[in-house]
Formats: structure tokens, C-alpha cells, sequence
């Protein structure tokens, strides 16, 4: 799927994500992404520490891809750093985790949008347009990642409609990265 400047799905296919550059960075610059991570998830950003830290800066408009210890376990998606999928399942955090019901995982890992009635499980910590894990009811574990559109109490409080952007999920284009 392909997602124009605001984010919205062009419903398009998207092609496969090639890489401009790829490198190692120093660690003044890896303790700056860390801050950036651990300005979203907190103190479990010290799960994605590791000894090496490579940037791909990729040819999709607002998505760098950083490999910690050659897996691609963080990504900076717009203003934001996040593990990705990948990264999410290696090292499981608690942070951001939107739970839904078992009939839906079928359309998120298809790259659908999470709709509230699919939700059974929101956390405190949702905050509207910032990065969000969608997780399974059943196993607990991430099938996609996406952007809230509401804050957790917003989102509580609504019966229907659209509350999380989906941006990234199993069998995608990031997830099938070759490196």
C-alpha cells in the first residue's frame, strides 16, 4: 500500500523499498536515536541498544530503517522513532500495545486499519499521531504497527470508525526487507 504526504493510502501496491545508503553511525548520533526512542517507549528503549548501529536510508519518502546489530529493529517514520515489526516481535516491549479481537487480524495483516469495534484492549499511553504496536488478543503478539488518531480516553470513548492508521505490518514491504 502507498501513503501520500498526509499518510493517506493511495490504494496502490507498493513496490518493493530499495535502499539509497547504508552505513554505520557513531555513537553520539546512536544516543540521539535512542533518546528519540525512549521518548516513545521509555525505559524499554534500552531493549534495542546494541553494539553496532547501521542507517538505510531507503528510497520511501519519511522511512529510514536502522539495523541494530544487522537486524532492522527501529525505523524513523516521520518525526517519529520506532521499533518496527521486526523489531517488536525480537524484543517484545509493553508499551503502546492496542489489543484487538481475532476477527479483525485478518484485515490488519492485510494492511487494513484498525476500526473500534475490533479493539478490546486500549492502554494509557496512546497518543493521538504517535506510533502505536497493534497486537493479537490471543498470543499477545504484534501483527502491525500504526498511528493513533485519538488519545486513549478519545479513544475509548468512540463506538465506530477509523482510530488507528495501519503503517506497517507482517508480509509488507519492510517486513520483507532484503539487506
Amino acid at each position: 500500500m502507498l501513503f501520500d504526504e498526509e499518510g493517506r493510502s493511495t490504494n496502490q501496491k507498493m513496490s518493493r523499498i530499495a535502499t539509497k545508503k547504508r552505513h554505520s553511525i557513531r555513537k553520539a548520533q546512536a544516543v540521539t536515536i535512542y533518546t528519540r526512542l525512549q521518548e516513545e517507549i521509555g525505559e524499554s528503549a534500552s531493549l534495542f541498544m546494541g553494539e553496532r548501529v547501521e542507517v538505510v536510508e531507503t528510497d520511501r519518502e519519511g522511512l529510514t530503517l536502522y539495523l541494530v546489530d544487522k537486524l532492522p529493529h527501529l525505523m524513523e517514520y516521520r518525526d517519529y522513532v520506532f521499533p518496527t515489526l521486526k523489531g517488536a516481535v525480537a524484543r517484545p516491549f509493553p508499551e503502546r500495545r492496542i489489543i484487538i479481537d481475532s476477527g479483525a487480524v485478518s484485515y490488519v495483516v492485510n494492511g487494513a486499519d484498525v476500526m473500534r469495534p475490533g479493539i478490546v484492549g486500549i492502554p494509557d499511553d496512546i497518543r493521538t499521531g504517535h506510533p502505536v504496536q497493534i497486537v493479537e488478543e490471543r498470543h499477545g503478539k504484534p501483527i502491525a504497527l500504526g498511528l493513533s488518531q485519538f488519545d486513549a480516553e478519545e479513544m475509548r470513548d468512540k463506538s465506530s470508525g477509523k482510530v488507528v492508521k495501519n503503517i506497517h505490518f507482517v508480509g509488507d514491504e519492510i517486513w520483507n526487507i532484503e539487506l
